[in-house]
């Protein structure tokens, strides 16, 4: 896992499956708007029943999480002033946590499968985003 920064701010961090220790992993720190973790335990483990308390948080921005599952995308990240930070190419198995800044992707094979997660509620596509100009 490394994290993609910018002037000391972080931008992203990326991941393989092989990043995932044993126990519960977390990519992202508790303060990031954005919550990417992972489980590798033995049969067996029990995992405590919870319920999320109701807790008001104030976002002011879409993040989100990308997993390929199959395939390969080419990932372009950008600052908060749309200045191009970095091209990363993401295959299988490796995913990617977008914490600010723009970003775009290329699908580099035929049947790539990627999930997606961001944070919500969905306000539509002309309040949430606007789009970048190539530099």
């Amino acid at each position: 896992m490394y994290a993609i920064k910018k002037e000391g701010k972080k931008i992203a961090f990326k991941f393989e499956l092989k990043d995932i220790k044993g126990g519960l992993t977390f990519f992202s720190e508790d303060n990031d708007f954005v919550q990417v973790g992972a489980w590798r335990y033995d049969k067996g483990k029990q995992l405590l029943a919870h319920i999320h308390n109701f807790v008001r948080r104030e976002i002011d921005r879409t993040q989100e999480f990308i997993f390929v599952v199959k395939g390969s995308i080419k990932a372009s990240i950008y600052d908060d002033n749309e200045n191009p930070v970095k091209d990363l190419i993401l295959n299988s198995n490796e995913g990617l946590i977008l914490l600010s800044g723009g970003h775009g992707y290329e699908i580099m094979e035929n049947d790539t499968v990627v999930i997606e997660v961001k944070n919500g509620p969905y306000i539509g596509a002309e309040l949430d985003r606007r789009r970048l100009e190539k530099k």
